[in-house]
């Protein structure tokens, strides 16, 4: 596949989507091919069936493969699911030599060491995001290398999640006849695609609401700083409806699209939707009112739930403050009156986010829904991982050409960047994959 273009691929409980896009000369990101298949086979953003889910991924991308008239190979793929879980911990290290400064080996070193913590049986860390550090005391320091020091700590954010479930994803990618590029935090991806530098500095809290989960990611002077996944989306919405008006699950879809609000008070008495009854049976009257308060006490369950979330990480502190509020995004986002009520309950300042941050200007309103927030942020991610590809290439490139002008001897190493943790999982995964063949 050519240098810069990026294929994300968004596993979701309700859907999967293919998205093919590259960058142009302006630097934005142009969507050239999009598919979109039925999710079967997941639940909760957990693979429960793996012939189904490779299906309807190669569904997906035989659709995006065909609108944008090229074949893919390579895919970065997001992560989620109800087995995601995030803590907050502090380690350090101390220097041997604090006459020297602080470089990347001893940022590697402290890393390293988190990695060693103890997690449940068949759990894994998938993330480590170092928040800030302290230099012999000396605390809030953003970027330590340079500094001279003995004893460096830092505030670690750890998100761990379950090696099965990430393996299962790799598998269905594979199977697939698809290369895994790269695997990225979903809610980060999100974050990616619809929130601007500012509210990222502000403090801003991403509510992205799936059909099985919904993802909470939470940013704070540029930095992240706390992850969760809610078991709960627009699937339980739709199974309530369907439970309360006793009706089909596609009528339930139906009519929570079409005439769903969260807020019951918008609705008069009179308004009543008819809808067909199965086959030769009367068709059933339900009240708009009736709707709309089915749907209200489960977004206000979903809401709370997220806004403990937010509280946990500690909101609620003058200085934690989230001054940018919440952005709302994924499918579950677009019912109506969703945004006030989540203001109502939160009192937090609320918007919904759209993934056209990144995006070029001509691109379809359908792609610049917040349905498809997440596969925006994976194409923007595969992009990303391209570019620092091509640096580590160029870079070898040079110290080759250094090393073949200068004697044997002389040879120095070359500088390695320090690599990702999603990277380090990803060839995990590549490599369990292989092996298990």
């Amino acid at each position: 596949m050519e240098h810069n273009l990026a294929v994300g691929l968004d596993i979701g409980t309700t859907k999967i989507v293919a998205m093919i896009g590259r960058k142009n000369e302006y630097g934005k990101v142009e969507i050239l091919g999009i598919g979109k298949s039925k999710s079967l086979g997941v639940h909760r953003g957990v693979v429960n069936n793996i012939t189904q889910t490779i299906q309807s991924i190669q569904q997906a991308v035989q659709e995006a493969e065909a609108a944008a008239e090229m074949k893919i190979d390579e895919v970065t793929v997001g992560i989620a699911g109800q087995h995601i879980r995030s803590l907050q911990h502090s380690d350090y290290i101390t220097r041997s030599n604090s006459e020297t400064v602080i470089d990347d080996d001893d940022i590697d070193r402290l890393i390293n060491q988190v990695h060693k913590l103890v997690m449940l049986p068949g759990e894994e860390i998938i993330h480590v995001l170092p928040q800030e550090y302290k230099i012999d005391g000396q605390a809030e320091i953003k970027e330590p290398i340079g500094m001279y020091g003995g004893r460096l700590e830092a505030n670690f954010h750890v998100v761990v999640g379950q090696v099965s479930s990430i393996r299962n994803i790799g598998r269905c990618v594979q199977s697939s006849g698809l290369n895994l590029e790269g695997i990225t935090l979903e809610p980060l991806a999100s974050a990616n695609a619809v929130l601007s530098q500012e509210e990222k500095e502000a403090g801003v809290a991403l509510i992205d609401i799936g059909g099985g989960t919904t993802d909470l990611a939470i940013f704070r002077d540029g930095i992240i700083r706390h992850t969760a996944v809610i078991p709960f989306g627009g699937n339980v919405i739709t199974e309530d409806i369907k439970e309360g008006c006793s009706i089909i699950e596609k009528q339930a879809e139906l009519l929570k699209i079409k005439f769903g609000s969260a807020w019951p008070g918008e609705n008069k008495d009179n308004e009543i939707v008819s809808i067909p009854g199965l086959r030769g049976r009367e068709p059933k009257e339900i009240t708009l009112k009736n709707l709309s308060k089915i749907i209200h006490a489960r977004v206000v369950e979903i809401v709370e739930q997220v806004y403990v979330e937010i509280k946990n990480y500690g909101h609620e502190e003058q200085k934690k403050k989230l001054i940018a509020g919440i952005v709302l995004t994924g499918g579950g986002s677009q019912l109506k009156h969703l945004k006030q009520l989540v203001e109502y309950i939160t009192g937090m300042d609320t918007r919904i986010g759209y993934p056209n941050e990144h995006l070029a200007g001509d691109s379809d309103d359908d792609i610049t829904s917040p349905l498809f927030a997440t596969a925006v942020g994976l194409v923007l991610d595969g992009l990303k991982r391209q570019e620092r590809k091509k640096i580590e290439q160029q870079e070898e490139q040079i110290v080759d050409d250094i090393e073949t002008a200068v004697e044997e001897e002389t040879k120095e190493k070359p500088i390695k960047e320090r690599r990702s943790f999603l990277d380090k999982l990803t060839e995990r995964v590549k490599d369990f994959l292989d092996n298990a063949e």
